[in-house]
């Protein structure tokens, strides 16, 4: 009965978290599209200009529109409007007898190119129309042909008086339509024409929204002083809802921006002057024609009253809303992010709600964000080239959501997380008499024999009994090097036993394995070092204990580091090591899912042997081992306690040739397992996540060089080729962009939150982490494409650089920041730095630049000579937990409270 009415509880207290998040999101979304209000316009439009293509039709493909839809489209407009304009006669001649049928008085046009052909079928079909539909009032011959340089005033003249002479009984005027600057430049053309007809659009000049409609009426009177004697039809006049910002550059900058509220506003504006009843205009244009980008840009879309789907964009009168779908789009994210919220509240109670509210929030974002994305195809007309831009940018999102929400759980894990379940503690010794045995194995290649020394004679020091050491020096060629290994373990006795492995295969994985089966037979655990570890005294005593449990096999401590403190960029080394095991190894440690990593870490030999040792396809050996043995169903520890500390990477060169050694590994891992995290096996849902999700970060990291590839190539694509190329819609850049800085920010947090780590240090190793990202992408995709790697050695500790190398490590990165530079300064410069869409792919050009200058940072500080040691540094295990209650720091004796953890955890 107490069970169940818990489990109510949990019930109700998650559906009110899910239900509040979700109805935050709704109140946030009605708010954001509250709308404007502009003035009424309550007045009939006196004529649309008026083309019938549907939302996927197009003449250039020679799609056309049925006279059920033509006639649906007409009476749509005669709701509101008294007159269409049309402009060509042979493509679709139903659109002049329908209108008629729905008392619509019809400005028809014949459409005339470079083709004299085409041309003459045009003008036949114009005046045979003319002649036969009494509907008709007027003609226009030619659309902007002058403009477009298709056809000379002579010839456009010769067209107009045939057709005037054609016309002449019945009397139908004849005009053709043009700009108002082109009527001005050709005067001439006016003794052709019975009438003008003019173009006033003042968005294409760069006229601000809120002077277009007296720009409008200046031209207009211009034109009419201009010719005085010339009745003056407005043919097209409007504003465009989407599409690039236009510049005018006169006695100062002034922009036109497309919206749908700047197109309420204008439309609004220009029905409700004083002025406008005496006017003779056609509204462009009645219905968007997503066909027109191809000849017009990206704009040419967009100038309809009503969209493809023949819903009105805005209002005559009231509230003008940028979204008319919002609420569709609302209840969708609400919808799709209810059930993941739902189980986030139930499933992690030991969170606290403040934890919870914060997770679900995060979802709910991301499905907000989704939800944009999937809508952009129906909210834009796409061409082809802008849907493969659009799946850039969707593949982009998806990877930047998985990642964040990755990240977004540990980050509240660590925060929220009232207290671990699995936290291992060093365990007091056991009696000499029941001490395991242990086999120490310690690999080296081509390492400073005074280093390797450092690290024999520390294990020598051990405070424990029953152990050897195997060192194993593998193809080092250089007996210098070697040979003192040699003579110091015939120094330290028996226990230390030294091997020389000449032309050894599998590289470290293959000493190990050939260590193996050299281990003494009493052996209970083996353990491995790094070469320049220098281990606690109790590294054996207090973490042999945890193998009384007889399911444990591998019981980890933490890598750490000495000789850091007084160089920036061993300093960044450091903490950013540090970052992974004070936070990341606490969260896998939670769910059984360590990264077991190739030092201070202990295996029970038979449960390495049982699975067949040490892997010497993959380069990372350790890490592997690790997951076989998860996939066992065996227990693995992690005791956040420094018992060893090794040296940082000599540079930045060298710590880049690491994390690509890792990516790699990490690539053939995932290949190799795959099959066993998403399939039968002994895993469980927990460990799945971690060991997928786990790459994320490093997956992101090679598409994100995909993705910088492609934004240049799109950037060209946009510069040189604008009506093919479009640029990136705001709704979809923006989101991705704030989501890019939500997920920068977590980390340094998180550093704050579990280390005593100063801010420039957070700072210095935020640097080095993002630094490394273009050497992981290609580690992942060399591991993704090749079977077999080659284990290339970290040099670690200090060397001397020369001033001409600085730039060898970084010059892909130093090429890739350079060309990220220069398109962005290029689409700046051709497109205008107010406009918007321009400036959202900048933003999202010079996020991908943050990798490069990171890198050149790092360089930099590699470079950076020693500071004199003033005071003693802060320990970093001074504050080692990611939890609310800390992991206390050990003192040379275990801790003894923690004696019942033996029987199991």
């Amino acid at each position: 009965m107490k069970y169940a009415a818990s489990l109510i509880y949990r019930l109700i207290v998650a559906l009110i978290l899910a239900g509040l998040v979700a109805g935050a999101q709704y109140l946030f979304a009605e708010r954001w599209n509250r709308g404007t209000e502009f003035i009424g316009a309550g007045n009939s439009i006196r004529g649309y200009a008026y083309s019938p293509f549907q939302r996927d039709q197009s003449p250039l493909k020679g799609t056309y529109p049925n006279e059920a839809e033509i006639a649906a489209d007409l009476d749509l407009l005669a709701q509101t409007g008294e007159r269409i304009r049309t402009y060509g006669s042979t493509e679709v001649p139903a659109i002049v007898r329908l209108a008629g049928e729905r008392r619509l008085t019809v400005t028809a046009g014949a459409w005339l190119s470079p083709d004299p052909e085409a041309n003459d079928r045009e003008i036949d079909a114009l005046i045979e129309s003319a002649r036969e539909m009494r509907h008709i009032e007027r003609v226009i011959v030619g659309n902007e042909v002058l403009l477009r340089g298709d056809l000379s005033v002579a010839e456009l003249s010769t067209y107009l008086d045939k057709v005037r002479k054609a016309l002449r009984r019945p009397k139908v005027p004849v005009s053709t339509a043009e700009p108002w600057h082109v009527w001005l430049k050709h005067p001439e053309l006016a003794k052709s024409v019975d009438f003008i007809t003019v173009h006033l659009l003042p968005y294409h000049e760069g006229v601000p929204v809120e002077s277009a409609v007296e720009y409008v009426l200046m031209r207009y009177d211009e034109l009419a002083k201009a010719f005085p004697k010339k009745k003056i039809v407005i043919g097209e006049v409007g504003w465009p809802s989407r599409g690039p910002v236009m510049n005018s550059f006169g006695a100062e900058e002034t922009t036109s921006v497309p919206s749908v509220e700047n197109e309420a506003r204008f439309i609004r504006e220009f029905l409700a002057h004083p002025r406008s009843p005496t006017l003779d205009y056609f509204i462009m244009e009645a219905i968007d024609q997503p066909w027109k980008i191809q000849l017009e840009g990206w704009a040419g879309a967009y100038w309809g009253m009503f969209n493809a789907e023949r819903q009105a964009k805005f209002p005559l009168e009231g509230l003008v809303v940028q979204d008319i779908r919002w609420h569709e789009k609302a209840r969708m994210a609400a919808l799709i992010a209810l059930v993941p919220m739902f189980l986030i509240c139930f499933l992690l109670r030991d969170w606290s709600i403040l934890g919870r509210l914060w997770l679900s929030a995060l979802i709910q974002a991301c499905a907000v964000t989704l939800v944009i994305g999937a809508n952009v195809p129906a909210d834009y007309y796409l061409t082809q080239r802008d849907l493969i831009g659009l799946a850039m940018l969707i593949g982009a999102t998806v990877l930047t959501i998985a990642v964040l929400l990755s990240h977004g759980f540990e980050f509240g894990e660590v925060l929220f997380k009232r207290r671990w379940k699995r936290r291992f503690l060093p365990l007091t010794p056991l009696a000499a008499e029941r001490e395991p045995f242990v086999s120490i194995h310690l690999a080296c290649c081509n390492e400073p024999p005074e280093m390797v020394i450092a690290t024999i004679d520390s294990l020598a020091a051990m405070n424990y009994g029953n152990f050897e050491v195997l060192v194993l020096d593998n193809n080092t060629k250089d007996e210098a090097l070697w040979k003192p290994l040699e003579a110091r373990c015939a120094e330290l006795g028996s226990r230390f036993r030294f091997f020389h492995l000449e032309n050894w295969p599998g590289f470290k994985a293959g000493a190990l394995n050939f260590g193996l089966k050299q281990t003494d037979p009493r052996a209970e655990v083996v353990g491995v070092v790094d070469a320049d570890y220098v281990v606690s005294p109790d590294w054996l005593s207090c973490l042999i204990p945890h193998f009384d449990a007889a399911d444990v096999a591998v019981v980890q401590a933490p890598q750490a580091h000495r000789d850091w403190e007084t160089q920036p960029f061993r300093r960044m080394c450091n903490w950013e090591f540090e970052g992974f095991f004070r936070i990341g190894m606490h969260h896998r440690n939670e769910r059984n899912a360590l990264i077991q990593h190739g030092t201070m870490t202990l295996v029970r030999r038979l449960a390495l042997e049982e699975v067949g040792g040490w892997s010497e396809w993959c380069i990372c050996e350790d890490t592997e081992l690790g997951l076989r043995l998860i996939e066992k169903g065996y227990d693995t520890r992690y005791v956040d306690h420094i018992l060893g500390r090794g040296l940082t990477p000599s540079d930045f060169a060298a710590i880049k040739s690491q994390r690509f050694r890792w990516a790699f590994g990490a690539m053939q891992i995932l290949k190799h397992h795959l099959p066993a995290m998403i399939g039968p096996s002994r895993l469980n849902i927990a460990q799945r996540y971690h060991f997928l999700t786990g790459w994320f970060a490093w997956l992101g990291d090679a598409l994100q060089l995909v993705f910088v590839f492609a934004s240049l190539a799109w950037t060209i694509g946009m510069l040189y080729m604008p009506q093919e190329f479009g640029l990136p819609v705001s709704a979809l850049a923006l989101p991705i962009l704030v989501f890019m800085a939500f997920k920068g920010g977590l980390g340094p947090i998180l550093y704050r939150r579990t280390m005593d780590a100063p801010w420039k240090d957070i700072l210095g190793a935020s640097i080095l982490s993002v630094g490394m990202a273009h050497a992981i992408a290609r580690g992942v995709f060399a591991g993704l494409v090749k079977k077999r790697g080659e284990f290339v050695r970290t040099p670690k500790g200090w060397k001397d650089k020369g001033t001409l190398a600085f730039f060898s490590p970084i010059r892909e990165e130093i090429g890739l920041l350079l060309a990220l530079v220069l398109g962005s300064v290029v689409l700046v410069w051709l497109r205008g730095a107010q406009d918007l869409e321009a400036q959202l792919w900048v933003g999202i050009l010079a996020l991908q630049c943050i990798p490069y200058l990171a890198a050149i940072a790092c360089q930099a500080a590699s470079y950076m000579p020693e500071r004199p040691a003033t005071t003693v540094e802060p320990a970093p295990e001074t504050r080692p937990s990611a939890s609310v209650t800390p992991i206390e720091e050990a003192s040379v004796t275990p801790i003894v409270e923690v004696e019942a953890m033996r029987a199991g955890g």
